[in-house]
């Protein structure tokens, strides 16, 4: 199989939302790491934003093509896509938003990436389009952001590492940054309408609900999502980790779409950091009740309506040096069916929202539109399985830490 369509295409790379606070941030990201020569265009409903985003980005930058499209409109979406090699999408909520554009670059063979983190826009992505997009030979590549870049290359990594299949592994973030705009849009939404739908509700509580094939699954059973706050072997104290019931999902679906590489047994699960001692006892506690309690806010009409007037909106977010200051790090820790122990660590500087997300999605980009040493496969895959080690390689090259160990 052949994910070149052997068509040229006006653009080798498209910005979609490049109006919109990452999107901007993911363009400007661009204007200093494409390499020359590179076919970048930027697109969005209104050009006058468009030529106000193109003049603040560097002088190489300013002939960039502008393109104006809406992801109302579906004519314009097929143009778009039949433009360019790559769109990668920063218009969101993506259940919202997102599959009109999906299904255009299906049909058209277009390479696609997002930085979604909903379960429920992903498995209905793969319902209508991963058929489309095989047989057009498109790689539509979901979540290539901090959601779920560093939980599903760092999984990647410690399984090649173990030389071995996995039995357990669990996944530890740490991050200082704040959320963006559009990702708690994206959780608003995905709570209101699992909230209002029991069938909803059960694709998105089941843990392999991003599977090939659910059923078919060889080990169903899996750690929580959510649970109290845990004080871990080594002393250290986690809370739940409100990316968890998104990552562990992708994970999940990058093990089976490699026929369970991983380990057919592999049970994995994420948490978040939350210190050592007392203090970390104490964060733990006020982690996961914050957390509660913006899931069961999000979940009732009046409270949802007063968090959504509250909360930082979409197209929002920091200053250049609050992005700076921010950080992010996953250090995952498992055992081998053959009981040894390995660790991997993914880190990165930025924001993880903002600066750090940029950077995950422009290498995505860039991957997928210039790299010809990528897994031969198409359809709805995950970052693990459409770029694998050539985006590694990129990510570090970038700044960004991957690394694992065993013992």
């Amino acid at each position: 199989m052949s994910t070149d369509t052997g068509r040229e295409r006006a653009h080798d790379l498209v910005v979609f939302g490049a109006t919109g606070f990452v999107g901007a941030l993911l363009a400007g990201y661009l204007a200093g790491a494409a390499p020359d020569g590179v076919r970048i265009a930027l697109a969005g409903r209104s050009r006058d934003k468009l030529e106000r985003v193109r003049a603040g980005l560097p002088e190489r930058a300013r002939d960039w093509p502008l393109l104006t499209a809406d992801s109302t409109d579906a004519p314009s979406l097929a143009a778009l896509a039949g433009s360019a090699r790559v769109v990668a999408t920063t218009v969101g909520p993506y259940a919202r938003y997102g599959l009109p554009l999906v299904e255009a670059c299906a049909r058209a063979g277009t390479h696609y990436c997002d930085l979604t983190g909903e379960v429920l826009f992903v498995r209905e992505a793969i319902d209508r389009y991963d058929a489309a997009a095989r047989e057009s030979g498109a790689r539509l590549v979901h979540s290539c952001g901090y959601d779920s870049i560093p939980s599903d290359l760092g999984i990647l990594l410690l399984r090649e590492a173990a030389g071995a299949d996995l039995d357990r592994v669990r996944a530890v973030a740490t991050a200082r940054g704040g959320f963006s705009g559009g990702t708690l849009a994206s959780l608003l939404g995905h709570v209101e309408s699992v909230a209002a739908d029991p069938a909803a509700r059960r694709v998105a509580l089941r843990p392999h609900s991003l599977s090939p094939d659910p059923a078919a699954e060889p080990a169903p059973d899996q750690p929580r999502d959510a649970g109290p706050p845990r004080r871990e072997p080594d002393g250290a104290w986690t809370a739940p980790f409100v990316m968890a019931p998104y990552n562990t999902r992708i994970v999940r679906r990058s093990n089976a779409l490699q026929d369970w590489a991983y380990g057919r047994g592999l049970r994995y699960e994420e948490r978040m950091a939350a210190g050592r001692g007392i203090a970390g006892a104490a964060a733990s506690s006020a982690i996961t009740g914050a957390v509660g309690a913006l899931v069961g806010a999000a979940a009732f009409p009046p409270t949802r309506a007063l968090l959504e007037r509250v909360l930082p909106k979409p197209g929002s977010g920091p200053g250049e040096q609050a992005r700076a200051k921010g950080h992010f790090r996953h250090v995952l820790t498992g055992t081998t069916v053959d009981g040894r122990s390995v660790t991997a660590r993914v880190a990165g500087a930025g924001d993880p929202g903002y600066a750090a997300t940029a950077v995950m999605l422009g290498e995505s980009a860039l991957c997928l539109a210039l790299d010809t040493d990528l897994p031969d496969r198409a359809g709805s895959l995950t970052p693990a399985t459409a770029m694998g080690h050539t985006l590694i390689e990129r990510l570090r090259k970038a700044g960004h830490t991957y690394g694992a160990t065993v013992g």
